[in-house]
């Protein structure tokens, strides 16, 4: 069933917006819960010295310890420099005794991969009554509510090159604040199983050709499928870099120029391998009406999503791109570390 269309986001889920927009803009807030609260800086915007830093678990299992989730270290003693170093450096260097992260340093953790900045924090006790400030139960409830308060905003013809019969469709909503678009190449029975692609924004390989990824090539063909078929619809979401933004994903292609691969480059800088969620794209399906889909997809995450959304998958179809010598091991790494059914001919000979 579909949720009320004129759902309205609570008053403490909108001070969360308001607190995201505002680590963004490097501004300090206050996060809080009862009489308990911290003030949360983000590691960006961080200048000069910190007493208590909060980094992720995926950061810490970089460093070596093997931890479930993020924890707090006292780095009252340290530099900026090397509290940077303990961020984001690449060096495996000697960490300050841990001490367990509170619920409030948790929440601030995943604010701030909300707010696209690196998912590492400094808190202080200053109940700093200029700041904005949200309660940390509204952020459990954060993602749930975006999903259900998801609007279609308007809807337009646009004739593509091969797919003159397109209209593009826009959502207001998903995760931190970001507009997402349907693309509706044809004229697809909704009444039967729609092809489908949820497709990760890409500005490098969508739109500048990179030779690094195979996004684009995914892109063009299943637009191309689509217009020669019986049409489909592309949802292309606001989610680069696996979910990192557009800055993080420039920060990890800088480590993959260093020979690391993607998934630890993201490690380094704190972040799990894959930071997507995609209720948000089924809600956008069901607003269009589709509950059926052949899901055009490698990466079983995405079946497995549409499916506790309540769409029925009744096929998967492989997407695959053209192999280049600066893609093969990111290809290799999705399939052989991350699960997606790539069928690589890595022997293949790969064209100059």
């Amino acid at each position: 069933m579909l949720p009320d269309p004129d759902f309205h986001l609570s008053e403490p889920v909108i001070a969360v917006e308001r607190v995201i927009a505002e680590l963004r803009a490097a501004r300090d807030i206050i996060l809080y819960e009862g009489p308990n609260f911290i003030r949360v800086t983000s590691v960006e915007s961080l200048h000069g010295r910190a007493e208590r830093l909060i980094l992720s678990a995926a950061r810490l299992r970089w460093l070596g310890l093997e931890v479930m989730q993020g924890a707090a270290l006292d780095v009252s003693g340290l530099s900026e420099t090397q509290i940077l170093a303990l961020v984001c450096g690449r060096a495996r260097i000697a960490v300050p005794p841990l001490s367990p992260a509170s619920p409030l340093e948790l929440a601030a953790l995943e604010l701030a991969k909300l707010a696209l900045v690196l998912p590492a924090i400094i808190v202080s006790e200053d109940n700093d009554p200029n700041l904005l400030r949200a309660p940390v139960s509204a952020i459990a409830q954060y993602s749930a509510q975006r999903v259900a308060a998801l609007k279609l905003v308007t809807r337009a013809p646009v004739p593509l090159e091969g797919a003159q019969h397109t209209e593009f469709v826009v959502f207001r909503g998903g995760e931190g604040l970001r507009d997402q678009v349907a693309i509706v190449i044809g004229a697809p029975d909704f009444s039967k199983p729609v092809p489908v692609r949820l497709h990760s924004a890409c500005l490098t390989g969508d739109l500048f050709g990179s030779l690094k990824c195979d996004c684009g090539d995914q892109l063009r063909s299943t637009a191309k499928a689509m217009a020669e078929g019986l049409g489909g619809i592309i949802l292309y979401l606001d989610q680069e870099g696996r979910g990192t933004g557009i800055g993080n994903k420039m920060r990890a292609y800088g480590l993959q120029a260093q020979g690391l691969d993607t998934f630890d480059a993201d490690e380094i800088l704190g972040f799990e391998h894959d930071g997507r969620h995609f209720a948000f794209a089924a809600r956008m399906l069901q607003l269009l009406g589709v509950s059926k889909v052949k899901l055009m997809t490698n990466n079983p995450a995405k079946v497995a999503a549409l499916r506790a959304a309540g769409l029925e998958v009744t096929e998967t179809l492989a997407i695959q791109g053209r192999l280049t010598h600066q893609n093969r091991g990111y290809l290799t790494t999705k399939r052989d570390r991350g699960g997606h059914l790539l069928d690589l001919d890595l022997a293949a000979r790969i064209p100059e």
